[in-house]
């Protein structure tokens, strides 16, 4: 599960370095807020679509999700 913590840790990151809410971000990635929410908490796993959604939204790359 340590790539799901890790995944969870960088998008919190990166969402609130551009000063967004989860609402925001879901909205930018055509998700539901609530998925946000659990994806930062590690308490969801993501597909590769949702993770491609994800990184669109934050402008970066899926790899730089990982890092």
């Amino acid at each position: 599960m340590e790539i799901t913590r890790r995944l969870a840790e960088r998008v919190r990151a990166l969402r609130r370095e551009k000063g967004w809410s989860q609402e925001e971000l879901a909205h930018r990635a055509g998700l539901h807020r609530t998925f946000i929410s659990q994806v930062e908490r590690a308490a969801k796993n993501t597909t590769v679509g949702s993770t491609e959604k994800i990184a669109t939204a934050l402008g970066v790359r899926m790899g730089d999700l990982l890092d």
